[in-house]
């Protein structure tokens, strides 16, 4: 009886060391999954920056997203700063588009905090973070060109511009995160 099953887990690894030769690469098989997913016609996505064909496109995106840095930072003191974490910190503001379709999958607005208490026997600081990843309220199909026509309005604080499709604006969007 011994000798069958030394036998019969013979066999079986030897079927499975020849299915994992035969087995084709990881990399084979993330093409082939590409490959897949470009006949379907299943959409890729991309960030925003490398969806851009024009450099005035990048360039209005870098100075919205400046903007709304400073929108954040000049209404930070009288609403979000004032609660446990005093010093937020905008960490980035992403978003991915379809490659082929044009339009946001999502944007997130992502930031940091902490507060430092000082022991005043010890002199050593005991510092709490947190980190927040805000999803921002975006139409469906919106476009790049939407947003940045929307929220590059002369004269505008684009935090507060209503978001094209909705009367939502980021701001909205950040006070259901932090």
């Amino acid at each position: 009886m011994t000798r069958n099953y030394r036998c019969l887990y013979a066999c079986l690894f030897n079927c499975l060391l020849a299915v994992a030769c035969a087995a084709p690469s990881r990399s084979a098989d993330a093409e082939s999954i590409d490959t897949l997913s470009s006949a379907l016609g299943a959409e890729q996505y991309v960030d925003v920056l490398s969806f851009f064909t024009k450099d005035d496109d990048v360039n209005r995106w870098y100075s919205l997203t400046a903007a709304l840095r400073n929108d954040f930072d000049n209404i930070c003191g009288d609403t979000f700063c004032e609660g446990d974490y005093s010093n937020y910190e905008s960490l980035g503001f992403r978003c991915s588009v379809g490659q082929a379709g044009g339009s946001f999958a999502q944007c997130m607005w992502v930031f940091a905090a902490s507060i430092e208490d000082i022991d005043p026997a010890t002199g050593n600081l005991d510092v709490h973070g947190e980190i927040w990843h805000c999803p921002m309220p975006l139409a469906a199909q919106t476009s790049p060109s939407q947003l940045l026509e929307a929220l590059s309005a002369p004269g505008e604080q684009p935090l507060f511009a209503p978001l094209p499709g909705s009367q939502l604006s980021l701001y909205d969007g950040l006070t259901s995160c932090l």
